[in-house]
């Protein structure tokens, strides 16, 4: 046990780290969350936990050594993760919140929350990270699925709070201009999350 907490203790403190502070996921949960309600979010949230799920062990079987071999991809993939989070950020923050959403007129649904961590630069910083600081090189393909066990089950309730958050925050955000400007703040949170991407290209 205590080699367990030794190889992966600090993981836990930094998936719990990253997934609960500011980006992409949470943003849009805390707006799914005020817009639609925790129950009709669940989705959403598992999405996002499965889906980083994936990303790890995927990346760490070898993904990431396809972007280092084709570079070119990886700026692909960053040019539309920034041009989707820009059109999610629209729907954000022209939301009409109550039956309105973020992201259409319904809450973003399990498969679509999955496949977006695939365009979340910030789901990449921290799949890259949990695969090359915090997995074990002995017995790796175990230590992979350990790693990504630890990286879901800190992830889940992580962004329950941020849903729970904005659920909570229907009752205090019911008149329209408020809720407007909630959803434009959400909004404009998603726009700032992509600064580490534009101070990258204008280098």
């Amino acid at each position: 046990m205590s080699a367990f907490w030794h190889d992966f203790g600090a993981l836990f403190a930094f998936a719990l780290v990253a997934s609960i502070t500011p980006g992409p996921n949470n943003t849009m949960l805390a707006a799914s969350g005020l817009n639609h309600g925790f129950r009709r979010t669940l989705p959403h949230m598992l999405g996002v936990a499965v889906g980083f799920v994936v990303m790890v062990g995927l990346v760490g079987i070898g993904l990431g050594s396809v972007f280092d071999r084709l570079p070119v991809l990886y700026q692909a993939l960053k040019y539309v993760s920034a041009a989707y989070l820009l059109w999610l950020a629209w729907k954000i923050a022209t939301a009409a919140g109550g039956g309105g959403a973020a992201g259409a007129g319904r809450p973003i649904g399990f498969f679509q929350a999955a496949g977006f961590q695939w365009v979340n630069p910030k789901a990449w910083i921290i799949a890259i990270g949990v695969v090359s600081a915090y997995t074990p090189r002995e017995d790796f393909l175990v230590n992979l699925a350990i790693a990504s066990a630890i990286c879901g089950v800190v992830t889940v309730p992580a962004v329950s709070l941020w849903a729970g958050f904005g659920s909570a925050m229907r009752r205090f955000l019911s008149r329209p201009a408020v809720l407007r400007g909630f959803n434009l703040a959400m909004a404009l949170l998603l726009v700032a999350s992509l600064y580490p991407l534009v101070q990258e290209a204008v280098r």
